[in-house]
């Protein structure tokens, strides 16, 4: 019996001591986190659509559509396609999933490229950005489990004959602070509001380039890969000189090297070939992205020693690209130093004439020093000297996209009103592909010049990675921007042809681009079916058009008309010369009210403005009717489309279709918008811009 208490008190104790074993696991247990519910998205929204500033949302599957349009790489503009954009940074694919997305600030710049299987687009600049990220929560941020969108609901009034939808005033939540797109109903405001969020760049790491010390006349150690190169080379000089029988170029399929010739060598006489001389910006100025390649002039900065006024005809903000590669050899990388020292003494550097800075490139790019080190021609040449071979490959296209994101900034010397000048020498051919890195140069407003030495012969073009990569790369494809040289040793005579036509800023034809050379017209209906507060919607979304180009009396200028049953110059092209000013002249356009006679507008625009619009601009019309017009707008917009004038007819609500399409150059689907009520005018902001930038980019460029 004792022993049976003795058992049953241990067991007592024992049962006592797993409860209070479990309960205070139990306090101590931390509590679980509820699920993250993850709202689904479609494919075409956009995330300036959204109003939360930070969300994660899952994306459906079959979002790789250029349907859904993406603008930018890594950092996207607003109206950008959401999944679409997750898939061209390549966090998610087309199957879908789950994505992280932060609205950051607005950049004057976003670039297009092709990655994961979508072609993302260039855009000059957008208020709001976003960046995408894998669909992991962030510590510390709560995420919504439902995405709060920008909405408009209306109620239907009357306005004079007609029936309206005007906006009801429903409540849209404003926690965001950079919509990308004007409130509908607001009053016109000309300013963006500050964006709440920002972005940090990412730091930089800087490589230091490897040189290879020369112990002997040859640069076989430092061999340059061109694939596909299985044959010994021997190459004459294209000059009457014979002396370079001894320079022999051994391709092997690893790798080249071009022997240093041991006799002593004579320059070669004659003229080079295509040294005739033919007949025939905007910059953002934004560091978008950072890269890994190295910046000397940043880590070695050299202080200016003298100021020359220089040469004030040529005034250019010019980037040598210098070829380092080992396929060039010593002597000839000297002949092409003292090439750009002679270059710099023509061009007669000074603050205000040209400025020059230079980027060698082999693997890969970087600066040997900026627009603002060097402010004439003797410091600059006495640097030019001391640069030393970085060797590698000759990544042309690598080095332009360097130069595109990192030398035209205020930082580096920039200058704004200066023509922005590339001029890309190049022994041989690249090694990598230059199409894409120039055409985004160019949107950019970059001149590209190509200097060629010893082009591939008739039986090496098989071996050229990019064929034609010289009218691929250069602005344009007339002769002008490009010079073909046979010979090292005859480099010397083409630096007065390349200084005239560098400095011939009437002739540097891609410092134009979309934004800052175009005469605006905008023709606008001012009947009485509109009603005031319609109209002052519709100055608001011309306001909005206008203030994303680049204004001034040599750059984009902006004219407007209104009609009703007559027509009233509002103000001429030539009459405001600043963005404020344009801004606030269509501020005060007061309602007029009356019939529409679309017709006789579009004929009164062709007289009053684009007949006096200068010669170099392109002339852009851009027409906001609400109904039918009570006379013939086909004579009168065919007349226009004749004369030069590319017409955007924009209807809203009871805005005849055959009518806009009339209006409207072709193809009609690219230049003629309907939306069913004012409040949507926004809606169209970017699209029209950006249809304006894509049809002056794809222009001939011969």
């Amino acid at each position: 019996a004792l022993l049976t208490m003795k058992a049953m008190v241990i067991a007592t104790f024992f049962g006592m001591f797993l409860t209070c074993t479990y309960t205070a696991k139990e306090a101590t247990k931390k509590p679980k986190k509820p699920k993250l519910y993850v709202p689904q998205i479609d494919c075409d929204v956009k995330a300036g659509k959204i109003i939360n500033p930070e969300f994660i949302a899952k994306c459906p599957p079959g979002c790789q559509d250029v349907k859904y349009r993406v603008y930018g790489t890594d950092i996207y503009a607003s109206f950008s396609s959401v999944c679409n954009a997750a898939i061209h940074s390549g966090i998610i694919d087309n199957t879908g999933g789950k994505i992280l997305v932060q609205k950051v600030a607005g950049h004057s710049g976003y670039r297009g490229s092709f990655s994961n299987g979508v072609r993302s687009l260039s855009l000059p600049r957008w208020r709001e950005s976003f960046l995408v990220s894998e669909g992991k929560p962030r510590k510390g941020v709560t995420y919504p489990s439902t995405l709060e969108y920008s909405s408009s609901k209306s109620t239907a009034v009357k306005s004079g004959n007609h029936h309206v939808n005007v906006p009801a005033g429903d409540a849209v939540r404003k926690e965001h602070q950079t919509p990308p797109v004007p409130t509908p109903g607001a009053q016109m405001s000309t300013t963006t509001p500050t964006p709440t969020t920002t972005t940090t760049d990412p730091s930089t790491t800087v490589p230091q380039p490897t040189t290879t010390p020369a112990t002997t006349r040859t640069t076989a150690a430092a061999a340059k890969t061109r694939p596909g190169l299985h044959r010994v080379r021997d190459m004459a000089f294209r000059g009457t000189s014979t002396s370079a029988s001894n320079r022999n170029i051994v391709r092997h399929n690893t790798g080249i090297q071009r022997q240093e010739p041991v006799a002593t060598f004579q320059r070669a006489a004659g003229s080079p070939d295509h040294l005739a001389m033919e007949t025939d910006s905007w910059k953002p100025g934004l560091r978008l992205f950072d890269t890994g390649f190295s910046s000397k002039e940043e880590l070695n900065p050299k202080p200016l020693e003298s100021i020359s006024q220089g040469n004030q005809n040529c005034k250019v903000d010019l980037s040598f690209l210098m070829d380092g590669s080992w396929s060039i050899g010593k002597r000839r990388f000297q002949l092409q130093k003292r090439f750009l020292g002679n270059v710099a003494q023509a061009l007669g550097i000074g603050s205000a004439g040209p400025l020059m800075g230079i980027v060698q490139y082999g693997d890969d790019p970087s600066t040997e020093f900026n627009l603002k080190t060097y402010a004439n021609s003797k410091d600059l040449r006495n640097a030019i000297e001391k640069i030393q071979q970085k060797g590698g490959l000759s990544n042309v296209g690598k080095a332009l996209s360097f130069v595109n994101k990192n030398f035209f900034l205020d930082a580096n010397g920039n200058r704004g009103g200066a023509p922005n000048v590339v001029v890309v020498v190049v022994d041989g051919w690249p090694t990598d592909r230059v199409e894409e890195a120039s055409r985004l140069a160019r949107e950019s407003g970059i001149n590209i010049f190509f200097v060629t030495v010893e082009a591939a012969a008739q039986n090496e073009k098989q071996n050229v990675i990019e064929p034609n990569f010289v009218d691929k790369a250069v602005c344009r494809t007339n002769g002008f921007y490009s010079i073909n040289v046979p010979s090292w040793f005859s480099l010397h005579k083409v630096v007065q042809p390349l200084v005239k036509r560098v400095c011939d800023t009437d002739r540097l034809v891609c410092s134009k681009t979309c934004l800052n050379s175009a005469d605006i017209g905008f023709v606008i209906d001012g009947s009485s079916s509109v009603g005031t507060s319609n109209f002052h919607t519709v100055l608001q979304f011309v306001a909005n058009i206008s203030k994303e180009f680049e204004i001034s009396d040599t750059d984009t200028r902006v004219g407007a008309v209104q009609y009703t049953y007559e027509q009233r110059l509002e103000f001429s092209f030539d009459k405001y010369s600043t963005k404020e000013d344009v801004l606030s002249a269509i501020k005060r356009i007061s309602y007029w009210s009356g019939g529409t006679s679309t017709g006789a507008a579009i004929s009164y625009a062709s007289e009053q403005l684009f007949s006096k619009s200068k010669p170099n601009k392109r002339k852009i019309m851009i027409l906001i009717t609400d109904g039918r017009s009570y006379d013939d707008v086909s004579v009168p917009a065919m007349e226009a489309h004749r004369n030069g004038v590319i017409a955007y007819s924009i209807g809203v609500a009871w805005a005849a279709p055959d009518e806009l399409e009339a209006i409207a150059t072709d193809p009609d689907k690219e230049h003629s918008f309907f939306v069913d009520e004012f409040d949507n005018l926004y809606r169209y902001v970017n699209q029209l811009i950006q249809n304006i930038c894509t049809e002056f980019n794809s222009q001939p460029r011969n």
